[in-house]
């Protein structure tokens, strides 16, 4: 069994602990998470269990031989080979290994004294070859590459082409092709969609290594791993369980912690206000310098940040009516020839929270940027309802954030007054804590920069929330706090995320894209997934994809004969709740069916048909079966025939 093993491991940078007296050992067959709050140490402990960065103290140990992939954050590119070269390079130890075997082969043919302990090793090299996947890597690279989302186009095209956030997906496909025995990989889902993150997921839940990750995304963390290790004050320490079982852990056992830490956030205020008040009055003096020394010896409780109770809300969205924005023929396209979007018809409802969804290219950003009225080459019409007025956020966002201010400066002179007293509370849910509020806007990094276009965008009252990627650069915490802010938000929220669990949390209507077609399902994230993953079982039957050119939306109109906007959606709201009628039926006579199936083999099996009484009371279930599953027949009938 191969293992990295790391036993009282420290590291201090001047006179702060990173790391303090650590063991941890990974081991084939390890699912485990790396966590703890921004600044920890977390993506330092990896590079340490990588050997990328040495620590002060203690010892790492590996098994001979063992393989070990890392894969940072950001900051790789590749060049000067095409994709399906650069993915062939990952492969790079079994062609190492292949040359050693040669060599002993050369080695035998001479006939030499230690012959036996030749072909020992001989052997093991080549089962060792064997394992690693080495003679199946064309496939391999082929299977991890599609699955992160490159297309066969993309294998002969020159790695540096790729942008940068496919670079690191290039990164990330080598480390997996590699199939070491320990992956530690440091944020791995940034720059993947929703499809390729689910890809992983599966590649994870397969993988007979063992891996340590470094994650924000809580559900992709909750289906891949089964421990956590906690990075807290220099300390690591392990929680047995999904991350979601961590944090009720976690929160539970800080609970004395906690309540320790408000009271003492209470003497610290009360020790504040004293100084503040009479520090400069000769009777007080003497007074206040007590307190103040008492202050500066008092040894401060910390907690992690994910467990600060941080909560803002939106200023109150404008009044808007009960159709916020429709869209009609709208199509786009950027060669002349080929339409990302093509002839889509959209209505967006008051209160409506709609996610839209699909692979890269599928036109989710370029259907944002139209209705956010950013990019107007376009054909058709996007009419806004009555007193519509949009906010639109995207990472370009970052680009208008500029100056020499203070970022407490900048965002108090952007807040409304009554917001004032919120915007450190503000700043701190977007990640902004302690004295890096001081920090000039000029020596902001992009991510940084991100996040504060993104609080900027929120100060303002708006009644129709458009967010292309809002949880980019932010961790669970801050995720948590913007998503129950956008619920209690009055306004309509159309986004696009890759984050499944800020999906599930947020969305009240799923738009799904694919070129040139669409498909709306009324209902949450977990009812589309139900839905799709029904149809591909063939639960359900499933729904060609709706050609956007063959849509037709009535304009609203009161003429004689013809349908009022409102009856009309009434009329399709009628139809939408047969329909789910219509598929929860099938779906519970598939169920049934199955059933009376595994009874009819059950009653064929020797052991029940020779034994009278067995036989009889299955038969009896079967008949039971059989009178539930035509009532089921009928009424699937009569639900039918009222949607056609």
């Amino acid at each position: 069994m191969a293992f990295v093993q790391f036993s009282k491991v420290s590291l201090a940078f001047g006179d702060r602990d990173i790391l303090k007296n650590v063991t941890v050992n990974l081991q084939t067959g390890t699912k485990a998470a790396l966590t703890g709050a921004n600044g920890a140490g977390k993506s330092t402990l990896i590079k340490i269990m990588a050997g990328l960065v040495a620590p002060d103290s203690g010892t790492r140990s590996t098994q001979k031989d063992a393989r070990i992939a890392y894969l940072p954050q950001s900051g790789l590119t590749h060049h000067g080979c095409t994709l399906k070269e650069e993915a062939d390079r990952a492969f790079q130890f079994g062609y190492d290994m292949q040359k050693k075997i040669d060599r002993i082969g050369d080695e035998l043919q001479k006939n030499p004294s230690n012959m036996q302990s030749l072909l020992e090793q001989h052997d093991a090299l080549l089962t060792k070859l064997e394992e690693s996947g080495w003679y199946r890597r064309e496939a391999q690279a082929e299977s991890v590459l599609l699955g992160l989302g490159f297309s066969r186009e993309d294998f002969d095209k020159q790695t540096e082409l790729f942008s940068g956030g496919w670079q690191m997906r290039i990164a990330l496909a080598k480390a997996l092709m590699q199939n070491p025995d320990i992956l530690l990989l440091d944020e791995p889902t940034n720059y993947l969609d929703l499809e390729a993150r689910t890809w992983l997921e599966q590649f994870l839940q397969n993988y007979k290594g063992g891996f340590l990750l470094v994650s924000h995304d809580r559900y992709f963390l909750d289906v891949t791993i089964n421990e956590v290790y906690e990075l807290f004050g220099g300390d690591l320490k392990r929680y047995p369980g999904n991350f979601s079982h961590y944090e009720k852990v976690r929160e539970v056992e800080l609970q004395t912690l906690i309540a320790q830490y408000e009271q003492q956030q209470q003497e610290i205020q009360h020790l504040e206000d004293f100084i503040t008040r009479f520090g400069a009055k000769a009777t007080k003096a003497a007074q206040a310098q007590e307190r103040q020394k008492m202050l500066d010896k008092m040894v401060r409780i910390e907690i992690p940040e994910s467990l600060k109770k941080i909560h803002f809300t939106f200023p109150k969205a404008p009044h808007a009516g009960h159709l916020v924005l429709r869209t009609h023929g709208l199509t786009k396209s950027y060669d002349g020839s080929h339409a990302v979007i093509d002839n889509l018809d959209l209505t967006l409802e008051n209160g409506e929270r709609l996610v839209v969804v699909g692979r890269n290219g599928a036109g989710k950003s370029t259907l944002l940027r139209m209705i956010a009225g950013v990019d107007t080459a376009y054909t058709g019409e996007i009419v806004p309802g009555a007193g519509v007025q949009i906010g639109y956020f995207s990472q370009d966002s970052a680009e208008t954030i500029t100056g020499t201010e203070s970022i407490v400066d900048y965002i108090e002179n952007e807040a409304p007054l009554e917001l004032i007293p919120k915007v450190r509370d503000m700043l701190g849910a977007f990640l902004f804590r302690g004295d890096d509020v001081f920090k000039s806007l000029q020596v902001l990094s992009g991510g940084e920069k991100s996040r504060i276009a993104l609080l900027q965008l929120l100060l303002r009252p708006i009644n129709l929330l458009i967010l292309d990627e809002p949880t980019n650069h932010l961790d669970m915490h801050s995720k948590d706090v913007l998503m129950q802010a956008l619920k209690d938000f009055g306004g309509t929220v159309v986004f696009v995320s890759h984050d499944r669990g800020f999906i599930e949390g947020l969305a009240t209507r799923v738009l799904e894209l694919k070129p040139g077609l669409y498909r709306e399902f009324p209902g949450d994230y977990t009812y589309y997934q139900e839905r799709i993953q029904a149809e591909s079982e063939g639960v359900v039957p499933s729904v060609e994809q709706t050609k956007i050119s063959d849509v037709t939306i009535e304009q609203p109109t009161n003429k004689a004969g013809q349908l009022s906007w409102e009856e009309e959606k009434k009329l399709k709201a009628e139809r939408r709740k047969k329909e789910k009628e219509v598929e929860r039926l099938e779906a519970e006579i598939a169920q049934v069916e199955q059933q009376q199936k595994e009874l009819e083999q059950k009653l064929a099996d020797p052991v029940v048909y020779s034994d009278g009484a067995k036989s009889a009371a299955v038969q009896k279930q079967i008949t039971q079966i059989q009178e539930k599953l035509n009532d089921l027949n009928e009424q699937w009938e009569q639900a039918a025939e009222a949607l056609s």
